[in-house]
Parts: structure tokens; sequence; C-alpha cells
């Protein structure tokens, strides 16, 4: 058996022969295209090796200098928000942002509504001020009336009593001291 029975036959470059070949292209220019393929083959295979030296390399020195994943993570993002408020973007919509925030806040209706409102917390403030006012009098007159008087000296006796302080101690106590405890 001949190799032409068994299709067409593959040189050891890679390039087929018996009429495979592209239009406007010959054997030799093939063999030259495949040879250039090869070798650029070859390069890449040795960049890639490379490449993953250059990154242990870089991996070693971060890791010496302290600079953890968690570290660059936080620089990426820090540098990517840099980077999309430089766009013209976020420029763009940050500009009409401020231009309806300068609308809304000049508009008759914000105004009124900004006066009601700070009304509304000045008649809230008076209320409260009042009302403490209204329950510190309360307790004033409560505390002065004849019947916290009698409960006040009640809850002294039996302060005393509790105590076991003896009668002298008694009359001493309450002739230097009118406090109810």
């Amino acid at each position: 058996m001949d190799s032409s029975e068994h299709g067409p036959s593959v040189s050891s470059t890679g390039v087929a022969s018996g009429g495979n070949l592209p239009p406007g292209l010959t054997e030799e220019e093939a063999e030259e295209m495949q040879v250039e393929l090869t070798k650029v083959d070859d390069e890449i295979q040795t960049l890639r090796q490379v490449l993953v030296a250059k990154e242990r390399h870089a991996a070693e020195l971060k890791r010496r200098l302290g600079i953890s994943p968690i570290s660059e993570i936080k620089q990426n993002l820090t540098k990517g928000w840099h980077e999309v408020q430089c766009s013209n973007a976020y420029m763009r919509t940050s500009q009409t942002l401020g231009d309806l925030n300068r609308r809304v806040t000049t508009s008759n209706v914000y105004k009124r509504t900004q006066e009601t409102l700070s009304q509304a917390g000045q008649m809230t403030s008076a209320a409260f001020s009042s009302m403490g006012s209204a329950i510190r009098n309360q307790f004033g007159e409560m505390r002065n009336s004849p019947s916290f008087k009698t409960f006040e000296d009640k809850v002294e006796n039996m302060k005393y009593k509790v105590m076991g302080q003896s009668n002298e101690e008694t009359d001493r106590s309450h002739t230097s001291n009118n406090a109810p405890f």
C-alpha cells in the first residue's frame, strides 16, 4: 500500500500535502509558515513560564513587604472608585443631580415645607419645655404638701427603727439634719 491510498500525507512540520493547501499558497510557503507557527508557539510557552515565575516572585515580594491580599483588594477598590469618579458618566450624573438639588431647594414648595417643619419643631420644643416645667412644679408642690410631709416622717421613723438607733441618737439627728434619709 502506498501512502496516497490513505489520504493526504502530512510532512514533519504538519503541513498537509496532496493538494489540500489553501489557494494561492505553495508547499514551501506553507512549510515556512508552519515553522514560524512552531516558533511562535514555543515563544508563547516560554512567555507563559516566565510570567508564572514573575508572578511567584511578585507574590514573594508582597509577602515579605507585608502586603496582604485584603490590602490589595482595598487598594484596587480605592483605585476603581477614583476611576469611576473621574469618568464622564459620573461627572455628568453628578452635575445633573446638583442641578436638580438646586432647583428643588430653591422652589417655593420646598421653602414652604421647610418653614412648616421648622415651625412644627419649635412648637414641639416649646411644648416639651412647658410640660417639663409643669411636671417639675407639680413635684415641688407635692413635696411641700402635708400628705408628703407625713409620708416623709413615717419613712424617716421606719429608717431609724430598722437601723436600730436609740431615741437619743434619733433626737440628735433630727435637730442636726432635716433630710429624710
